[in-house]
């Protein structure tokens, strides 16, 4: 899914202006998992500031897919049908090193034992753009979501299931939080 990413910012006498207007730079296609693409869009920061330097893009330098203390992160994900998972030509091994390598800071967060599983230290604000896609919580109780549903998650230890024939790209905004035990 082609990502079109417009950021806005000010000029230097203050006027609001349009400073990017193209593809999300951070946009990856996975070839050991087809149909599987994330787009790293933005990232804020504790110390973020309004305004900011036309040219200031903190995606471009962007080193993990979970915010760190006091920052966000906007990403959009495509996943493919469970069945591309399921196919006798999936090697896992590939394309676990391909997450590691595209998805730093998310990647490590996989279980391995529990393919898909995963929990972060972030509160997830999640919509379902196109297709369905049904989300699993650790006690195996599982919700199907339709175009336009929502989720918050709250730090919950989860997998996202795409058990439909088509993909299914959702809207992640992850927004660091501390967990308590």
């Amino acid at each position: 899914m082609k990502v079109r990413r417009i950021v806005t910012g000010h000029s230097a006498s203050g006027k609001s202006i349009f400073v990017a207007d193209g593809p999300a730079p951070h946009a990856k296609k996975f070839v050991h998992v087809p149909g599987f693409e994330t787009t790293f869009a933005w990232e804020t920061f504790a110390d973020s500031t309004v305004p900011q330097p036309p040219d200031h893009d903190p995606s471009l330098a962007a080193k993990s897919w979970i915010p760190s203390a006091g920052g966000t992160i906007l990403q959009v994900v495509t996943f493919p049908p469970d069945s591309v998972m399921a196919s006798p030509d999936f090697n896992p091994a590939a394309a676990g090193g391909e997450y590691m390598t595209n998805l730093p800071g998310l990647a490590e967060r996989f279980e391995m034992d529990s393919p898909g599983m995963h929990t972060t230290d972030s509160i997830d604000y999640s919509m379902l753009l196109e297709g369905e896609i049904h989300l699993e919580l650790d006690d195996g109780e599982i919700k199907k979501l339709s175009p336009h549903d929502l989720v918050v998650q709250r730090g919950t230890r989860h997998a996202w299931r795409n058990r439909s024939d088509k993909p299914a790209t959702m809207l992640f905004v992850l927004v660091a939080a501390a967990r308590v035990p």
